[in-house]
């Protein structure tokens, strides 16, 4: 067996296992499955699309507000089929309210962070895939947990639905979804493709799957899965590094598959599908910051139809000794890599102040409370 179908196979038994752990939920379901549930409980067709309504434009949180609903079938569902486990457990925000921090408790008492980041132009949501992440890394507090278990389809969609309603009470609208949280979502590939799918059905959230963006630390096979999907979301690789010297060490998976390999699988998306790739390029002082690596980046990525976003370390404790590149730095590397070639921004970090990266919140509340991580 090859290690690429080896690692398909992997990620499709840890599929069965969440779904023979995790109870369903409504989020879970998709039209088609809603409507053969309801089917069983001897009703029509239309009562899948009217709750569709209910949950993913009305986006109301309780069966009780879905009156168009007999009494009787109100009740049933609330008890065979809640539309969530997810339990909101803390919230935090920056002083000027354009980050906002969810922290949920799943099921089985574990927790995943959701971030809801605005901006004058748009509303983005940073959405969990997984509890931990099995990827490992270095200068991510989500890589110290280790991996608990893949989320649930209807675990994400239930991260969007509460931001989606969070930013309707501030009256804005959720425009973007990033799969950039908790995980590797290409070690979760079935359940995100379905949560996509989920939000894009015209009859629920109609959520546009170009505004929908799955990232992945590098999971070849899966590069080319996407690009033969018919669902149009966009792809983002966190890619850190040009050489595999340098990603061996911040990203462990490049062991795997090394840099040149992940930049031709790129190709080949771009190839099949006439779509930008985005890279991230999180920059940290003095290890992935110099000009050589610089003009190495934008050698790797020439003739690509790409998008680099370098993103200033945002510190954690997951290792104490990155630091982020001063002001100067941050933009002389962002203009070797623009002045190349390359089109490059610099998107900082939101949230600093309030544990925004990638597991903070969830190591400090659950330390806070003396409850054992993953």
């Amino acid at each position: 067996m090859s290690d690429d179908t080896s690692t398909i196979n992997q990620e499709q038994a840890s599929q069965l296992q969440v779904r023979r752990g995790a109870p369903q939920t409504f989020y879970d379901l998709t039209l088609d499955e809603l409507t053969e549930r309801l089917a069983e409980l001897r009703q029509p067709a239309y009562r899948a699309r009217q709750m569709y309504h209910w949950a993913y434009q009305q986006l109301v949180s309780d069966y009780a507000e879905m009156n168009v609903l007999p009494k009787s079938l109100r009740a049933d569902l609330a008890e065979s089929l809640p539309l969530t486990h997810l339990e909101p457990v803390q919230e935090i925000q920056t002083d000027d309210g354009e980050t906002i921090k969810l922290l949920f408790r799943t099921h089985d008492g574990n927790h995943i962070e959701t971030v809801l980041m605005f901006y004058p132009d748009r509303v983005t949501v940073c959405v969990s895939c997984q509890i931990g992440c099995a990827v490992g890394c270095s200068f991510c507090a989500t890589g110290m947990m280790g991996l608990t278990r893949n989320l649930t389809a209807g675990e994400m969609v239930g991260q969007v639905v509460a931001a989606a309603r969070r930013t309707r009470g501030l009256d804005r609208q959720l425009s973007n979804i990033v799969m950039m949280g908790m995980g590797e979502p290409f070690q979760n590939y079935e359940a995100t493709m379905k949560m996509a799918r989920i939000l894009n059905d015209p009859e629920g959230m109609k959520f546009g799957a170009r505004r929908i963006t799955v990232s992945t630390s590098g999971l070849v096979p899966f590069i080319d899965k996407l690009a033969d999907d018919p669902l149009q979301v966009k792809l983002a690789i966190s890619l850190h590094a040009p050489n595999d010297r340098l990603r061996d060490t911040l990203v462990p998976l490049n062991r795997r598959w090394k840099v040149r390999e992940l930049v031709d699988a790129c190709r080949r998306y771009v190839d099949t599908t006439g779509r930008r790739v985005s890279f991230e390029y999180c920059l940290i002082k003095d290890v992935n910051d110099s000009d050589e690596t610089a003009r190495e980046l934008a050698r790797l990525l020439r003739g690509l139809l790409c998008h680099v976003n370098i993103i200033p370390l945002n510190p954690t404790p997951a290792e104490p000794s990155y630091e982020r590149p001063s002001e100067a730095r941050i933009h002389r590397f962002a203009q070797i890599v623009d002045t190349a070639g390359i089109p490059t921004s610099v998107r900082y970090s939101r949230g600093v102040d309030i544990a925004a990266a990638c597991g903070q919140l969830r190591i400090e509340h659950e330390n806070a409370a003396g409850v054992g991580g993953a």
